[in-house]
């Protein structure tokens, strides 16, 4: 009852006993994933896991014939061992151990008592590398712990990239040392609007994060082998960068911190010193995230103060462009060469397309697969994160407030029936250029982690299991692992949607996805925890 589904899973006869005497052995080169282990198995065995003898081990190695990602799980009476191809398939093993043990172990204790693991092969590789999250904390701001947190969850379910929506109109949420006042202002704004459309609640709202803060969510995130992008939103998305340095904007009127949702019309304005801003900002993000990837937005930049400006128009004179698209393709290749420049590589939304493409640019296509398809064939990497498909802010049933009713309907169904591949490259060799595809969670309406909660699980399972598991898909398989999974998460406090009406299992017959024989599923289903009882 894995989730995501792994490539094979093999039942066999038995079982180990895991008690407070079971001993824990790993190479040196994946020390960090049996300290990670120990610390979520121990609150629950009462043991400590120490290597050294003991009534049965627990025991994690590398195979240099196994993809980095890639990992083998063997459990017999006697010892678990769990081989990787690194020390990131050595994790997601150890991912996969602790699914197989009754939802209990995911709690922070338990009674101490024994835990049995039944006796079972389990080879497993990723479909894809990237396999992703974005989440907003421009607009409403998320704690660390809501992080630090929600990163816990993502590892659970083998997602390894962490796109982290830093700044925005709204909010700026990162420490510049350089420039204060991004934070001292553009992080705080008086009031929020209630809904898409509502009124203003009246109530101020803001924070961000340290350096020292990022830093722990970066090193915590790298523990659990996921990789933090940062997200510097320009030229567009920019007026809480405006409303703290009213230098940057194309107006002579002072800007507050925007307190509404949707495109806005303040832009960045074109000058060296902008470019010099924001690559000085870059100095000090570079810093606190390693990553190899590095998004700048390119999104949703409306061009009506650039055609209202004289000194865009003189620029765009200057450079011999045709018109404000070229502007902003020109904008988008400084900083491409700049992080180029540093051994990074630059991602954008698919609006970066226009007026042509920086070279070496990752290109994240949001809206549909059209960007996605263009930038393929055009020899660019992709990204696919479809709004129609991954986006986890939209409802997920007719007619239902969660927690406000918004964008199109997106179900449990709709997100697993989800192929991160366009169907247009799946018999293109162009196909090769899709990275992954990461699901979106767009915090307009997402004011808290317990709403993070709601709009984002059952849904990130699903989506999980598209950018892990292979192309096939089985929906009846998935709802019975999902209904093993689901107490895991009740366990660890995760404040899930809960479908309304009848379980899976319940259903009636015919319903495309269902069983037509209802207690087929439940048959299964004590099978399965009759299996981890012997």
């Amino acid at each position: 009852m894995i989730v995501p589904k792994p490539v094979r899973y093999e039942v066999r006869q038995g079982r180990f006993v895991l008690d407070r005497d079971t001993a824990l052995t790993a190479e040196s080169a994946l020390a960090g994933v049996a300290s990670w282990l120990r610390g979520e198995l121990s609150p629950v065995t009462g043991g400590e896991l120490l290597p050294g003898p003991g009534s049965g081990t627990i025991t994690l190695r590398l195979r240099d014939d196994l993809p980095p990602e890639a990992y083998r799980l063997s459990v017999a009476d006697d010892g678990v061992v769990i081989e990787g191809g690194g020390p990131a398939g050595a994790f997601y093993g150890a991912q996969t151990l602790r699914q197989l043990l009754p939802a209990a172990a995911f709690r922070k204790a338990a009674a101490g008592e024994p835990l049995l693991l039944p006796a079972a092969l389990i080879e497993d590789e990723p479909r894809f590398g990237w396999r992703g999250c974005i989440l907003d904390v421009a607009r409403h701001f998320m704690t660390k712990h809501d992080l630090l947190r929600f990163i816990d969850l993502m590892a659970l379910h083998k997602l390894n990239v962490l796109h982290l929506h830093l700044t925005d109109d709204q909010g700026w949420r990162v420490e510049i040392k350089r420039y204060p006042r991004l934070t001292e202002v553009g992080a705080w704004r008086k009031e929020s609007q209630t809904g898409w459309n509502g009124a203003m609640d009246g109530r101020p709202h803001g924070g961000y994060y340290t350096q020292d803060d990022l830093r722990e969510i970066v090193a915590y995130a790298a523990r659990r082998h996921v990789t933090v992008v940062p997200e510097i939103d320009l030229p567009g998305h920019t007026q809480a960068a405006i409303a703290a340095y009213p230098e940057l904007g194309n107006l002579d009127t002072p800007l507050e911190v925007r307190t509404t949702w949707g495109v806005g019309v303040n832009v960045l304005n074109v000058e060296d010193s902008t470019v010099t801003f924001f690559q000085n900002v870059f100095d000090e993000v570079l810093e606190l995230f390693p990553s190899p990837y590095v998004c700048v937005g390119g999104d949703e930049c409306r061009k009506d103060q650039w055609r209202d400006s004289p000194a865009a128009q003189r620029r765009i004179g200057e450079l011999g462009l045709r018109d404000e698209d070229e502007l902003q393709s020109w904008f988008i290749h400084r900083f491409d060469e700049y992080l180029a420049a540093r051994g990074r590589r630059l991602v954008g939304w698919d609006e970066i397309l226009e007026g042509g493409l920086a070279p070496g640019a990752v290109v994240a296509s949001w809206r549909g697969d059209l960007g996605a398809v263009s930038a393929a064939r055009s020899g660019h990497d992709v990204i696919t994160c479809p709004n129609t498909s991954v986006y986890f802010d939209y409802r997920q049933g007719p007619g239902e407030d969660e927690p406000v009713p918004f964008g199109t309907v997106l179900t449990l169904e709709d997100v697993y029936a989800f192929d991160p591949v366009p169907k247009e490259l799946r018999d293109d060799p162009a196909g090769a250029r899709v990275l992954g595809s990461q699901c979106g969670l767009w915090t307009e309406l997402i004011d808290s982690g317990r709403r993070l909660d709601y709009m984002a699980f059952p849904r990130v399972a699903a989506f999980a299991e598209t950018v892990w598991s292979p192309a096939a898909r089985d929906l009846a398989d998935f709802r019975l692992r999902l209904a093993a999974h689901l107490p895991r998460l009740a366990a660890i406090g995760v404040e899930y949607r809960q479908e309304p009406g009848p379980l899976p299992w319940q259903t009636r017959p015919g319903v495309p996805g269902r069983p037509e024989d209802p207690e087929r599923w439940q048959a299964k289903i004590d099978a399965w925890t009759s299996n981890l009882q012997r």
